[in-house]
């Protein structure tokens, strides 16, 4: 547990941001969260408090910090007594400027950490990715198991894409530097994050399911990933905070291998209304499109495989089975259809 009830959340806009102060307040930790602009705090505030009740707010302080900037992070450190960085640049294209994923990635890392180190804090929780875990390891074809004792090795893969190479160039500063200075840090590696929207600003992985139940989609890559709910990334940071044994550990949060395809089919299911008709992109089709498609490279390196992930180590930290692909592709689906991010159908009004 943090030495004092006060933690520092990075990037509480964001996805898991959000979900990760829920999940404090609900312990009990009074919360410091930073945010790229100030014009952010309201929507953050209103929807947190969607899942908290809105007392709890009264523990919950949001304040100005950008990833690229020294200004602010001096006074986000005070009084804290750990820290948690979940902030970071994720993009659904891949940028001609890698830059602009990289840079916040580690040069983000390494001035959280750096702030975290001179104002005396010790323990840092940070949320990495499976990205950091499961590439360059030669698995082009069938099925592989990957834990903890797995680190990607960008000089081995023919496609990198600036979200891999930035959360694993940020994950080997940020071991390297606890190393060098004592700082107790812990690493937590989502999947693909699915699970409810309290708000407009979700995941790029629920924007997926945004698109099917919408019917935007009209055809979807033949691929998979490893599926978690956004509501079980964040009880692993707060375990992970919790538990002494969690320090000097890599913890997966990602879930049951789920093919793309298998989405239209679950939402189709579930709300027959819809009229969800969505068609498969073969691999080869995504083969031939590889270099002149920034998304199609993103999800190339998971073309042809299936890249599973032991979940054992990171469901007895939090101490239950994580949550399934289903029902985090079904709260997913509701949450857009409750915030009225998706239009209903007359029929299914």
């Amino acid at each position: 547990m943090a030495e004092n009830g006060l933690v520092l959340v990075t990037g509480a806009t964001g996805f898991v941001g959000k979900w990760t102060v829920i999940e404090l307040l609900k312990k009990g930790y009074s919360v410091r969260g930073t945010i790229r602009s100030l014009g952010k705090v309201e929507e953050v505030r209103n929807g947190v408090a969607t899942q908290t009740g809105s007392e709890a707010l009264e523990r919950l302080d949001l304040i100005e910090a950008d990833l690229l900037e020294d200004s602010g992070w001096a006074e986000a450190m005070q009084g804290v007594g750990a820290v948690m960085h979940v902030a970071a640049a994720i993009r659904s294209d891949e940028p001609e400027d890698a830059g602009l994923v990289v840079r916040p990635a580690l040069e983000g890392t390494q001035r959280v950490m750096r702030f975290a180190q001179q104002a005396g804090i010790k323990r840092v929780i940070l949320t990495s990715s499976v990205a950091t875990v499961g590439y360059g390891h030669g698995h082009t074809t069938g099925r592989r198991v990957y834990d903890e004792s797995y680190f990607t090795q960008l000089d081995q893969m023919k496609y990198t894409w600036a979200y891999c190479v930035g959360k694993t160039k940020a994950e080997q500063w940020a071991w390297a530097f606890a190393a060098e200075t004592g700082l107790e840090l812990t690493t937590i590696h989502p999947g693909a994050i699915l699970g409810p929207a309290i708000d407009a600003d979700h995941s790029i992985s629920l924007g997926t399911v945004l698109r099917v139940v919408s019917g935007q989609a009209k055809a979807v890559p033949d691929q998979g990933f490893a599926v978690i709910d956004v509501r079980d990334v964040a009880a692993a940071h707060v375990a992970a905070l919790e538990k002494p044994e969690a320090i000097g550990q890599r913890y997966l949060t990602a879930g049951e291998f789920t093919r793309l395809p298998d989405i239209p089919r679950i939402l189709a299911e579930a709300y027959p209304d819809f009229n969800i008709q969505v068609g498969t992109i073969p691999g080869e089709v995504l083969w031939q499109m590889v270099d002149t498609n920034g998304t199609i490279k993103q999800i190339i390196n998971d073309i042809g495989n299936e890249k599973h992930y032991d979940p054992s180590k990171g469901e007895a930290l939090i101490g239950r089975k994580f949550i399934s692909s289903r029902e985090a592709i079904l709260a997913a689906a509701q949450s857009a259809i409750d915030l009225g991010l998706v239009q209903v159908p007359r029929a299914a009004q």
